[in-house]
């Protein structure tokens, strides 16, 4: 029965807790606030989770992962494969360096694209493979690698660029904003790819309200120490000292040799970021509960299919619960959602597929080319996973969702 007092379940409402809170207090009463120890120690603290050789925290994934395509001259004339179903970041980017965001359809199970599918939509002209992982799932990142360092691979790239020629072959670089957590092989998604960016924005797992890093696992032919100079150098107009290393060196002297952006991470972000980093085992294991709860709840029913959240390899980081409603279309998981709004359940979608949006319509893509983004689209349905949710939470949600559900299958005469 409806439960009119019930409270209000957002959707993926910020974890912010009094250690955060005095964390940014005690920036703000450091004297430094932008780009210094503090964020120089919150990317240290992020290598150390990820087991990663080199992090750099940017102002998001989008200025981050836009700043990896420009390091690796990707431009006009070139392609990037993406998947149909993301947000529209990915492929905003990817036209930002003048290049063709090249979609692919995605795995009906998994909901993120196969090596099957990048290898069918490859050609010479590639440059790049951005897969995203979704919802927290990670790609087949072993799969993807190794194709991409194959022979048959490097004998058809054609570089354009002193980086290209030096990897000789398309950047790997992974879309992993839903995936800070995730784990393959026992090892955290980080290092799998070329470059791993993150998002930590207001909506994930791990938030610095705004933000996001990359995480830099090249090949050895490359000087990690020269490149990441140049990232941080272009988040600071191409500026060739950052503030902070203008006071430790003790000369105020500096050189402008391109023309950078304005795109990096404040302290303040970073003191948020390092109280949540220092908590995030134990978030990450709540919301594993909360996924098993869902789970146990939701298995036997006969219209829902469940997400891949666990295999013999890999992890999920539980960013998202996402179900599928067999046979629904679109309009009545819309209808759904307006029910378990009144209901004070907030709920969401991920994602519009892309060729549904009027920019790439008008680029000349059409659904019928991605009929499993098409299909993944009309019936799925994220339901909130936060650390505000309790158990009774849960279980309402589960409640009126199965209510609601049979309610907009029945036909009513």
């Amino acid at each position: 029965m409806f439960d009119s007092s019930k409270r209000q379940i957002g959707f993926a409402p910020p974890s912010i807790d009094n250690e955060c809170i005095a964390a940014v207090e005690r920036v703000l009463r450091s004297g430094w606030i932008t780009s210094g120890p503090e964020l120089k120690a919150f990317e240290n603290d992020l290598e150390t989770y990820l087991k990663s050789p080199r992090v750099l925290c940017f102002s998001s994934w989008t200025t981050a992962c836009e700043l990896a395509l420009r390091w690796f001259g990707v431009g006009p004339g070139d392609d990037v494969l993406i998947p149909a179903m993301t947000y529209a970041a990915t492929a905003n980017i990817v036209l930002h360096c003048g290049a063709r965001p090249v979609m692919v359809d995605i795995d009906p199970i998994e909901r993120v694209v196969t090596l099957e599918k990048l290898q069918a939509a490859w050609t010479p002209q590639t440059k790049a493979v951005m897969p995203v992982d979704l919802g927290g799932w990670p790609v087949d990142y072993k799969a993807i690698g190794n194709w991409l360092n194959s022979a048959p691979i490097r004998e058809r790239f054609q570089a354009t660029s002193a980086v290209q020629e030096t990897f000789g072959r398309p950047l790997f670089i992974s879309d992993a904003a839903h995936s800070f957590g995730a784990h393959i092989e026992n090892m955290p998604v980080g290092t799998q790819a070329d470059i791993t960016g993150f998002s930590f924005h207001a909506v994930k797992n791990l938030t610095t309200a705004e933000g996001g890093a990359l995480s830099f696992s090249l090949p050895s032919s490359l000087d990690l120490e020269q490149t990441t100079a140049w990232f941080r150098s272009m988040s600071l107009h191409g500026q060739s000292k950052s503030a902070l290393e203008k006071t430790q060196s003790g000369t105020w002297q500096y050189d402008v040799v391109e023309a950078g952006y304005k795109c990096n991470m404040t302290d303040i972000q970073a003191a948020i970021g390092r109280s949540q980093l220092r908590n995030y085992p134990d978030h990450l294991n709540r919301r594993k509960e909360i996924a098993a709860q869902y789970t146990k709840a939701l298995e036997t029913v006969p219209w829902c299919t469940l997400p891949v959240l666990k295999d013999a390899t890999r992890e999920s980081a539980y960013h998202l619960f996402s179900i599928r409603i067999n046979r629904f279309q679109s309009a009545q998981r819309d209808a759904l959602m307006a029910r378990l709004k009144e209901d004070g359940i907030a709920t969401n979608v991920h994602f519009i597929p892309l060729p549904l949006l009027s920019l790439h319509r008008n680029r000349g893509e059409h659904m019928r080319h991605y009929p499993e983004s098409e299909a993944c689209f009309n019936e799925q349905l994220s339901l909130p996973i936060h650390l505000h949710l309790d158990d009774e939470d849960v279980t309402w949600i589960v409640e009126r969702l199965c209510y609601h559900v049979g309610e907009l299958m029945t036909p009513h005469a």
